[in-house]
């Protein structure tokens, strides 16, 4: 995973490559089966991701500049995320996960509704509930149990909206960072289709490696693509 950071500071940069190196971590050691030292990089991969929004955002808001609402909203979206990794590595938590991450999601959607409107691009929304839609139909036939059937819908409607927000957000402004935002959604559309395939479906090789890269993919380039984006506000 690689990605330029220019308007960073450099101690947002530090800790911009730390948060990469301890996914590199969790995803290795889960695939090895060293399942406490994953116990331990999987949280604190997201853990740093937070304090790097947090210590972008006070200089900011010391200066009088400060647009509160896209900062509280990324935050929430990454606290989501790291109590939907928290219960995720706990047998029987699938559910409690599952919402977590919903409501990470709408942050998200929120989020990147910012400064444009409301699903900008049709065609955007069109692909990302096309895709959503073929998953879900693929999980069904695989053998989704009846009872997560209708909270699964629920998320992958979400994510489609999540990604399509983002990606007619990228086509309105135009700029790197908003590009970085909606690749990294598009890669947690990824993430959770090898999740949900590998859980529901059919095992896949190298299963950990696979979900786990994409999603800390995606975290990445939304942290980075907003955080630029916020600071040049």
């Amino acid at each position: 995973m690689t990605m330029s950071h220019p308007t960073l500071h450099p101690q947002h940069r530090t800790l911009l490559t730390l948060m990469v190196l301890c996914a590199a971590l969790a995803t290795i050691t889960s695939e090895a089966g060293l399942l406490h030292w994953h116990w331990l990089f999987k949280p604190l991969t997201m853990v740093i991701a937070i304090v790097l929004v947090a210590t972008s955002a006070y200089p900011i808001s010391a200066r009088g500049q400060f647009d509160s609402k896209s900062w509280w909203l990324l935050g929430a979206a990454l606290v989501g995320s790291l109590a939907g990794d928290a219960f995720l590595v706990v047998e029987g938590f699938f559910i409690p996960g599952l919402v977590s991450f919903l409501l990470a999601h709408i942050a998200y959607i929120v989020l990147f509704r910012q400064g444009v409107a409301w699903l900008p691009r049709p065609g955007a929304l069109a692909a990302t509930l096309g895709v959503g839609g073929a998953m879900y139909a693929y999980l069904w036939q695989g053998g989704l149990p009846a009872e997560l059937r209708i909270p699964v819908a629920v998320y992958v409607t979400a994510i489609a909206l999540m990604a399509a927000q983002a990606l007619g957000r990228a086509s309105v402004l135009g700029d790197r960072a908003a590009r970085q935002v909606a690749l990294g959604a598009c890669f947690f559309m990824l993430s959770d289709s090898l999740l949900a395939t590998n859980r529901f479906v059919q095992p896949l090789p190298l299963a950990q490696v696979g979900v786990l890269a994409t999603y800390y993919a995606a975290q990445a380039f939304i942290v980075h693509g907003m955080v630029a984006g916020l600071r040049r506000k």
